[in-house]
């Protein structure tokens, strides 16, 4: 992947994760930074994880906290900074809450995800999209569903483009019984979702009910993983008013032991899409 290439969001992650290494290497804690800097401790650690911007004077700032005084590396880091303010082409549609996470989607190079009561983003159609955004945001305008599902059919090049992602999604059978939008759009929506399953870069694995109580229950998911090591591998986690990005060893490997939980529970990818192709059938006219 060429530097040009990269997205402003994981050009931040990375701004972010080497300013934690210079932060730790001086031995120092984000609470003595924010001291030095007369800042506030949050700031600091959302500087290093890559939600917030971070500008060249906030390099310049941390740079002399560090005793960084290489001019290629300083240098480096603000090129880093100015670049990591660009803008994705999400932003035209304004201001979305998962802006963070789109930019992760779109380098990403496998997403493992599991949804337990609506398909993924990723593969909706654009009728069943609509539905789901405005049964989800009922306050919401006509204008503005559509900027969202606009915004959603986009992201699918990940799936659709000339360098597919990796894709595993592993949906609870709730997700297939409930009628989004009507009938025939369901039926639509489950006949592209089987179509989807004879791609080879995409695994579908529907949950059964049969399958009782499983680690899921606790609500959808979805791993992360970049084709750069420097890139460490995420788990999202979609709440109603923010989201939740973990980015910890530990965490990660948690969440990635239960999708394997998750995966050994589900029916195979055969017996998914012909499971998916029945549901079709119950809204035929």
């Amino acid at each position: 992947m060429s530097s040009a290439s990269i997205n402003p969001t994981v050009r931040r992650r990375r701004l972010g994760a080497e300013l934690r290494r210079l932060r730790e290497q001086k031995g120092m804690t984000a609470e003595d930074v924010a001291q030095q800097l007369l800042v506030s401790q949050s700031k600091i650690s959302r500087l290093e994880n890559g939600r917030r911007s971070i500008s060249q004077r906030d390099v310049r700032d941390l740079c002399t906290v560090y005793g960084v005084v290489e001019d290629a590396m300083v240098e480096g880091l603000m090129t880093m900074a100015r670049e990591s303010r660009q803008r994705g082409w999400w932003h035209a549609f304004g201001d979305l809450p998962y802006s963070v996470y789109i930019g992760l989607e779109q380098e990403a190079a496998k997403i493992m995800i599991y949804e337990s009561l609506l398909l993924p983003g990723l593969l909706q159609t654009r009728e069943y999209a609509a539905a789901v955004v405005a049964g989800i945001q009922p306050d919401r305008d006509l204008e503005a569903v559509q900027r969202r599902v606009e915004v959603r059919m986009q992201r699918q090049e990940r799936i659709h483009g000339e360098d597919p992602i990796d894709l595993w999604s592993v949906i609870d059978e709730a997700a297939l019984q409930r009628v989004v939008g009507n009938p025939e759009v369901m039926r639509e929506q489950l006949e592209h979702l089987a179509a989807l399953c004879e791609l080879p870069h995409i695994n579908i694995q529907v949950l059964p009910f049969r399958s009782g109580a499983h680690p899921g229950m606790t609500g959808a998911f979805s791993i992360l993983e970049f084709p750069e090591s420097a890139d460490t591998a995420v788990v999202y986690l979609e709440g109603v008013t923010s989201d939740l990005y973990l980015e910890k060893e530990p965490d990660v490997r948690r969440y990635t032991g239960l999708y394997e939980h998750l995966r050994a529970s589900a029916l195979s990818t055969a017996e998914s899409r012909a499971l998916i192709l029945d549901k079709a059938k119950e809204h035929s006219p």
